[in-house]
């Protein structure tokens, strides 16, 4: 539920989203080429660093329609939020939505906050419960997804949600509309996505 803008003085902030601690990010310039297969292999990179919505992507590896599990609509302010500076894009005061996307039947396949402007989000998150893609589809709203930020990193909230150890891939991008920053979202993929991609990092000895 969103919190009323005009009394968030008076409650603490919400509970946190689920941040990587970073081992390696690389930026926009150093991800145009690709990374090296014996980082991260070609299946992996097309879901990670292509401009593709993953969800549905995601539903089309799985055969199963993907779900979201939306856990967090708070509204922050002008707060940072312990986000890049790449938040500072998206206008303030803003609204932070957290989801898992999963499949029909339950198997967890990521993790997403995204960061909007409080104002607009009503607009182009009607139903809420859909993921992003499906709902700005319904729209029919033109966007272009800005890859900015690509992170391989650990988490304990994230090892408990996927059952795994990880390290986990993340990347971070804006999507542009009229011009414009929409939103920035920040997703973290189940290393679970082996079964259908195959290994994360390709055998160099191949």
């Amino acid at each position: 539920m969103l919190a009323n803008p005009q009394a968030h003085n008076s409650i603490p902030l919400p509970t946190t989203w689920h941040t990587l601690e970073v081992l390696w990010q690389a930026d926009q310039a150093h991800l145009q080429p690709g990374l090296p297969y014996d980082q991260l292999s070609p299946p992996w990179q097309m879901l990670i660093l292509g401009d593709g919505s993953p969800t549905r992507h995601l539903q089309l590896l799985t055969g199963e329609p993907t779900e979201v599990d939306v856990i967090d609509m708070s509204f922050i302010g002008s707060e940072q939020d312990n986000a890049p500076d790449l938040i500072k894009a998206v206008p303030g005061p803003r609204l932070r939505r957290q989801v898992w996307l999963r499949t029909s039947s339950g198997q967890r396949l990521a993790y997403a906050t995204s960061w909007w402007e409080a104002s607009h989000v009503d607009e182009y998150l009607q139903n809420r419960s859909l993921p992003i893609w499906a709902s700005l589809a319904q729209l029919r709203t033109e966007l272009f997804r800005d890859i900015r930020l690509v992170l391989c990193g650990q988490s304990p909230e994230l090892s408990t949600a996927f059952e795994h150890p990880g390290p986990f891939w993340g990347r971070y991008y804006l999507f542009w509309h009229d011009g414009q920053p929409l939103t920035l979202i920040y997703e973290v993929f189940s290393p679970h996505l082996d079964q259908y991609l195959g290994p994360v990092q390709k055998d160099s000895r191949q």
